[in-house]
């Protein structure tokens, strides 16, 4: 599993003492090659964080030679100082991998509290000791090391033909389209160049990634890195590729949405009859968003008119007098009305299943999110501290 289940990759996670309850807190992802195309996504936050900025840099060159990781500490906000650190940390793998490892060629990624700089004294000898633990079965290590207030690491795989895609994330709140704030480094063995490997990440990241929205809030650190050593020596159609990475993305994003933060409920959301599929993301969005609704739900009531209340505020095409909404497949609403008994609904499970007819064309799109619960509001409210 994880990202050193595709041949050519080496992983380690450690504890480097940047947390304070001495949690593993750093990993690195090494690709051994022989090829090193790379290809990435991040946040569309207008404030990025340092890490994005270098990261950002690093994949106009398409190579990528390793990643370092690390939670505890997001080094957003941080000013001049905290580019100089992510700096410093990218030449610090480089002159410790050595041999034709340089700067340039690494990636950067951090999670963790926004507006704080990175304990460098225990971040650079940190990496020292990660990449003395560097292994192929590091993986799960290195997943377990990027976790902030995740309950669980992330990992997922898909083999086929003889070559891999494997990936960890992390990420449990401000999830939020145009990503989540979560870090994700996927990996594959399969042969392919950095174009048809950026191609296939933004494919699979617009359905999945960016259609996870479990409390609206976007995050300054989301990474998305897809990097390829080449080392099973199969060229996969790009269809197969394709489908693979997106597979990875959907399983990972579910596992977000499962852990996110304080959440009892995970809800999917989805919206047919669209006129156009950007009109059924907005609704399904602003569906996802509407707080009233995730109390509702969190309270296991089937309350459909905060539903059409949500679709109201979207500039999608729709006549009011004909939406229909099923909830656990029940269609409690038709034609903008009352519908069948709404207590022939049960919430009782984990999954609520909103589907929402605009009767008005033939797309679709599905949106996951959460409902609200105190859990939630403690665990943000005392997250600084």
């Amino acid at each position: 599993m994880s990202v050193t289940a595709a041949q050519g990759f080496t992983a380690a996670g450690i504890a480097a003492g940047i947390k304070a309850n001495g949690n593993p807190d750093l990993a690195l992802v090494v690709n051994n090659g022989p090829s090193l195309a790379a290809a990435g996504v991040f946040t569309s936050n207008r404030v990025k964080a340092a890490p994005v900025h270098w990261s950002e840099q690093v994949l106009r060159g398409a190579a990528v030679s390793a990643v370092v990781l690390n939670s505890g500490g997001a080094n957003a906000c941080t000013g001049p100082k905290g580019f100089q650190d992510t700096h410093a940390t990218a030449e610090k793998v480089a002159q410790v991998l050595g041999g034709d490892f340089n700067a340039g060629e690494i990636a950067v990624a951090s999670t963790g509290l926004i507006g704080v700089l990175l304990p460098m004294d225990k971040l650079l000898p940190g990496i020292e000791t990660a990449a003395a633990a560097l292994s192929a079965d590091g993986g799960e290590a290195a997943a377990i090391a990027i976790k902030t207030t995740d309950t669980v690491h992330k990992t997922a795989t898909v083999s086929q033909g003889g070559w891999t895609v494997g990936g960890m994330a992390k990420g449990a709140g401000m999830l939020a389209p145009g990503l989540a704030t979560m870090l994700v480094v996927l990996t594959t063995d399969a042969d392919l160049d950095s174009a048809t490997l950026d191609k296939a990440l933004r494919a699979a990241t617009r359905t999945t990634f960016d259609r996870v929205d479990s409390d609206g809030c976007m995050s300054t650190n989301d990474t998305v890195l897809l990097l390829a050593s080449g080392a099973s020596g199969q060229v996969p159609a790009y269809e197969d590729f394709a489908e693979a990475v997106r597979k990875v993305c959907d399983d990972l994003a579910r596992r977000l949405i499962g852990d996110a933060e304080g959440a009892s409920k995970d809800i999917r959301i989805e919206v047919i009859g669209a006129l156009t599929e950007d009109d059924a993301v907005e609704v399904g969005r602003s569906i996802a968003r509407n707080n009233l609704l995730k109390c509702a739900i969190h309270g296991e009531d089937p309350n459909w008119g905060r539903v059409l209340s949500a679709i109201g505020t979207t500039k999608a095409a729709f006549d009011p007098d004909r939406l229909n909404v099923a909830i656990n497949d029940v269609w409690v609403c038709r034609n903008g009305s009352v519908g069948d008994d709404r207590d022939l609904v049960s919430m009782k499970g984990r999954e609520v299943r909103i589907t929402a007819d605009l009767a008005n064309g033939s797309e679709s799109a599905v949106i996951w999110g959460n409902d609200l619960t105190a859990e939630y509001v403690h665990e943000n409210s005392a997250y600084s501290s």
